[in-house]
């Protein structure tokens, strides 16, 4: 006879059972100390830094935080993480003991045309189940791990599509201003070429060339065919804005057609070292959640290559109320059940497999998330710390064809030079145009390398703990 004494410990550790499958080790790859053109300090957490209000633009911001409130794919991943922490439960509800009640009341009897009187038949019955699987192997809390972990890549998921909106929206309003930069220096353009071509029809009463007024007239021709393009560029880009924000498209046309200056990065450049995109980027700690679920399937897996007991019983009362007929019966039952796979074709170990290069591709999607977000920064760095260089140039160059133009419009007034003078000046709005579109670059490349780090798509919790700091 087994003594209770030893028998009470050797039951509970057979009832908590044991753990198969591989946990867990968090993935390292080597990094290097420092970005190619960044420094070796540390940005820290860089998630609730609201990088685009260096533009100042009032205007700009409040369309990010209602981007954030009122985007539908946001929200859509947002119901994704709804949808994961239901699945957490569901996942180690099959590892909890599950009790099911059920009633009946049934009236029988019968119908017939002699003068008797006939018996009536009243039934109630009830009936208590209780099953328990036991968890011997660790087949349900391998399987809340992996939900658990799939929960935690639904949240990292969700501040991906923030970062998503922040970076498209940010864009967006910047490509708006774009255009109507472009759309600006057309019009100066189309005015000076107009005058130029007054001029030649004038000049051609003195004596010029009949071909000087036919290129000046094609000048302006030309400037007038780039208009109608700039404005619907306008207009698309503010559509997408609107869908941004959950708003019919043409909602925000007429507000942003009232226009401002082009947004111009003048903030400094930071961009942390290598291991911060570890912690930084939600996308990189979605794929180590996705790798930590893959691997607890692995456990899930394995845990099926071994015998399962169940523990199950019932109650059935039964109480019969008939005319002379009186009382109830109860039916208990109560016993274990051993499930033992002995064969199966080999699909249980061909599950084992595959949950085992799930987890292999877990892992490399991880490195090649970290590899390419590196490569992400290192463009933008590159990119932004030349940005300046370029728009200086450019700045430089509209001046000097400014005055150019300036100089051969007098000089063709006074007829000391020709019209093909004039025209080349008028070169000043090619530059104009470069201009804009380097500054366009400019903003484009320092959103870039903020979205690249990881930076800003928690800017509300910054707030929060401002006004908790103030109070």
């Amino acid at each position: 006879m087994v003594s209770l004494r030893f028998a009470t410990p050797a039951l509970l550790l057979l009832l908590s059972g044991c753990v198969v499958g591989p946990d867990l080790v968090p993935p390292e790859m080597p990094l290097p100390a420092k970005f190619g053109e960044g420094g070796t300090k540390s940005d820290g957490d860089v998630a609730t830094a609201a990088w685009w209000t260096a533009f100042k633009d009032s205007r700009l911001n409040g369309y990010v935080k209602a981007g954030l409130d009122q985007n539908l794919t946001v929200q859509q991943a947002i119901e994704r993480i709804n949808a994961a922490s239901a699945n957490v439960t569901t996942a180690g509800a099959g590892g909890l003991p599950s009790l099911t009640v059920g009633a009946s009341q049934t009236v029988s009897g019968q119908k017939a045309e002699l003068r008797t009187q006939l018996d009536t038949r009243n039934t109630s019955a009830g009936d208590v189940s209780l099953s328990w699987l036991l968890d011997l192997f660790g087949l349900y809390k391998r399987n809340t791990e992996s939900a658990l972990a799939s929960l935690d890549s639904a949240y990292a998921s969700a501040d991906v599509a923030r970062l998503t909106l922040i970076q498209d929206l940010v864009s967006s309003y910047i490509d708006v201003r774009f255009y109507q930069q472009r759309l600006a220096v057309s019009k100066a353009n189309l005015k000076s070429r107009q005058e130029t071509y007054e001029l030649t029809k004038f000049q051609l009463e003195a004596g010029a060339r009949p071909l000087d007024v036919v290129q000046a007239e094609g000048l302006v021709q030309s400037t007038l065919a780039e208009i109608p393009g700039l404005e619907t560029n306008i207009r698309i880009s503010a559509h997408h804005i609107a869908t941004l924000l959950g708003l019919p498209a043409s909602r925000l046309v007429d507000e942003l057609l009232k226009g401002s200056g082009q947004p111009v990065f003048r903030g400094g450049i930071t961009s942390g070292i290598p291991a911060d995109l570890i912690r930084n980027r939600p996308d990189i700690r979605s794929r180590e959640r996705d790798l930590a679920a893959a691997t607890a399937n692995i456990g899930v897996a394995q845990a099926q290559l071994y015998p399962s007991i169940s523990l199950s019983g019932s109650i059935s009362p039964l109480h019969v109320n008939q005319r002379g007929i009186h009382g109830g019966l109860d039916r208990w039952s109560f016993g274990p059940t051993l499930n033992l796979p002995i064969f199966d074709g080999g699909r249980l170990r061909a599950n084992v497999k595959s949950a085992q290069s799930d987890a292999a591709t877990a892992y490399l999607n991880w490195k090649s998330t970290v590899l390419t977000a590196v490569e992400q920064v290192e463009n933008a760095l590159s990119a932004v710390r030349r940005d300046a260089q370029t728009v200086a140039a450019l700045q430089a160059q509209v001046k000097t064809t400014t005055e150019t133009l300036e100089l051969s419009t007098a000089s063709y007034k006074d007829g000391a030079s020709s019209l093909l003078d004039v025209l080349d000046a008028q070169q000043v709005s090619l530059a104009q145009a470069s201009l804009a579109a380097s500054v366009q670059q400019m903003a484009k490349d320092y959103v870039s390398l903020n979205i690249a780090i990881g930076g800003g798509f928690a800017p509300a919790q910054n707030h929060r703990a401002s006004e908790a700091a103030k109070s």
